[in-house]
């Protein structure tokens, strides 16, 4: 009895052990395709994502700077070109270099206030993000307190890259900004 119990006991525990073999190579080929054809399709959309979050924090900043330009204007009577005194914490990342042209030293208007606020793409190989704008402008409000009204607009280039996106236009008469031919208004 003592040799058959130990018999069926050593049976049982050989066919316990065929049941635990593992995997086939077979079977570990197919998984890894597997995963492969889904990691193929995910990639995309993946570092789509990943821009679209790159290009969020420039546009957020753009906005931040014209709305801390206009905030500047009330203070001061005049916009600025120095990041410090706006108050914000924009600088520079590796996406995007930051650039605050005035009436000194931007091409848009004369005679009246304005201000043009850039972020633009890095130049970094396989880089595809866009650049932004914001300009500024005032008009006059009321003529008999002469009160000044601060326009703005925020701009996304076209193309990807940092090509054009210094031609924004002001146009005093009619206390309009406008966007550069190259680029389309983020208004919605």
């Amino acid at each position: 009895m003592k040799l058959d119990f130990q018999a069926k006991f050593l049976q049982h525990l050989n066919k316990k052990r065929q049941a635990e073999g593992g995997f086939t190579l077979i079977e570990l080929l197919v998984v890894i395709i597997i995963i492969g054809i889904l990691a193929a399709i995910a990639l995309p959309s993946l570092l789509g994502q990943v821009n679209k979050a790159k290009q969020a924090e420039a546009k957020n900043n753009v906005g931040a700077m014209n709305r801390a330009q206009q905030a500047a204007y009330l203070d001061l009577g005049n916009f600025t070109s120095d990041f410090t005194v706006l108050g914000i914490g924009v600088s520079g990342s590796g996406n995007y270099t930051y650039q605050i042209l005035t009436n000194a030293d931007s091409q848009i208007a004369n005679n009246v206030a304005n201000a043009v606020v850039v972020a633009v793409a890095g130049k970094a190989p396989g880089k595809t993000l866009k650049s932004y704008i914001g300009v500024l402008g005032t008009i006059q409000g009321n003529t008999e307190t002469s009160e000044a009204l601060t326009v703005a607009v925020a701009c996304e280039s076209k193309a990807v890259g940092g090509a054009g996106v210094f031609g924004a236009r002001y146009d005093p008469p009619g206390g309009t900004v406008s966007c550069p031919d190259n680029t389309r208004s983020l208004a919605r």
